[in-house]
């Protein structure tokens, strides 16, 4: 086939190989490196692309880094949808029914602090409600590949965890036509339109998952390439049509994966779970290659006070929402660090706020945040439980001997 390209097509064609070669082998030793001291691949992809991106080492081609970030899209969604194959939809019906108090207290604890620093570097109120919104989200991607990584899917606080990520991608189905509408300053019926199409495509797939869930299984079903072909098909179509519609394309994963039940959900998680590591590992890499790193320095200091200041919010809020459900004590601390990073819906509304021209610290503010709870929330759920352990045990050595007996 390549015998018959013009030699310019061909050319583009081996350097794509090369290229997209030479990234996966840097994923798979940065993936080597943490299994070799075991802890997340997470931060040392961000970083690695951030180091590429900045000392320009590795030259990345317009049609390599398209591809890259097509790639890092179906990350993404994959994540969202295996997280979803977890649950069946009257788990989620119940979920959302007994978490909204703990979506209130989320919203409250970590959009409050954006949206005042906003306030008090001189922004406009749209423009500290976006920095607001920056804060407030945490980093659906990370989270999965997280709670993955550590094999916590199973635990008691993961469902308190997963109805707090839900809350949020169904309150960003809002807020991101609600933000995109008075940047644009379009007229009142407009907006209402986006907003309206909005809630209802949320609602619909949610419908759809809790009542037809086992009917989309059996169709989906048959050999494991049907399977495959057949559910990666749908996964794509569902967020395309979500993210036309103003709706999170992870929130139509989420949902999907729910509606997808039984055997078909086991078959599924086998035969998906390479692609979405592979896929995983690109968008994170793809993060980091698109964060300007001279824009960093001076937007850093004023980024590690508020990470600091939204890392304790959001343990408050997953000690919150995990207690509600009677997690003990570690399972509570644990939920509150797997939901400190931020990540892809940080940048989106970072984004438009650019496209809009709004405040100009907005951008790098929101990328040296990002960076930093990123890394920030991977290394504290490393480290969570063997603190832990080591707290418990120092209490029991300083328990008197007749206590302890």
């Amino acid at each position: 086939m390549l015998a018959g390209l013009v030699p310019s097509a061909a050319a583009e064609i081996a350097v794509l190989f090369f290229e997209l070669g030479v990234v996966i082998v840097a994923l798979a030793l940065l993936s080597r490196l943490a299994n070799r001291f075991g802890f997340s691949p997470v931060p040392l992809y961000l970083l690695g692309g951030l180091i590429i991106g900045a000392l320009d080492f590795v030259p990345i081609s317009l049609v390599t880094e398209e591809f890259i970030e097509a790639g890092a899209e179906i990350g993404v969604i994959l994540l969202l949808f295996m997280i979803g194959l977890e649950y069946t939809g009257a788990e989620l019906s119940e979920g959302l029914r007994t978490g909204l108090p703990s979506g209130l207290v989320d919203f409250v604890f970590n959009f409050i602090p954006g949206a005042v620093l906003g306030l008090l570097l001189g922004w406009s109120w749209l423009e500290a409600a976006l920095l607001g919104g920056v804060t407030y989200i945490s980093s659906s991607g990370i989270i999965a590949k997280l709670l993955t990584d550590f094999n916590w899917l199973g635990n008691r606080e993961t469902p308190a965890v997963l109805i707090v990520l839900v809350m949020e991608d169904l309150a960003m189905a809002l807020y991101l036509p609600i933000v995109a509408v008075l940047l644009r300053g379009d007229g009142i019926m407009s907006g209402a339109a986006s907003l309206l199409a909005a809630v209802a495509t949320v609602i619909i797939v949610l419908l759809l998952a809790v009542r037809f869930g086992d009917t989309m299984s059996r169709f989906i079903g048959g050999n494991n390439e049907t399977i495959l072909l057949s559910v990666f098909g749908l996964l794509l179509l569902v967020a395309g049509v979500a993210q036309q519609l103003q709706v999170s394309a992870a929130v139509g994963a989420f949902l999907l994966g729910i509606a997808v039940s039984g055997n078909v959900a086991e078959r599924t998680h086998t035969l998906l779970s390479p692609l979405r590591d592979l896929f995983a590992a690109t968008f994170f890499l793809f993060f980091g290659l698109q964060t300007d790193v001279a824009a960093l320095p001076a937007a850093l200091p004023l980024a590690v006070g508020l990470a600091v200041v939204t890392a304790l919010t959001k343990i408050g809020t997953g000690w919150y929402a995990a207690g509600r459900i009677g997690t003990a004590t570690l399972g509570r601390l644990r939920a509150g660090m797997v939901l400190t990073p931020r990540g892809e819906f940080s940048i989106v509304i970072a984004g438009l706020g650019a496209a809009a021209g709004t405040a100009s610290g907005l951008v790098p503010l929101t990328a040296a945040y990002v960076l930093v709870m990123a890394v920030l929330g991977s290394v504290m759920v490393r480290l969570v439980e063997p603190v832990w352990k080591t707290v418990q045990k120092r209490r029991l050595q300083h328990r008197p001997a007749e206590v302890r007996v």
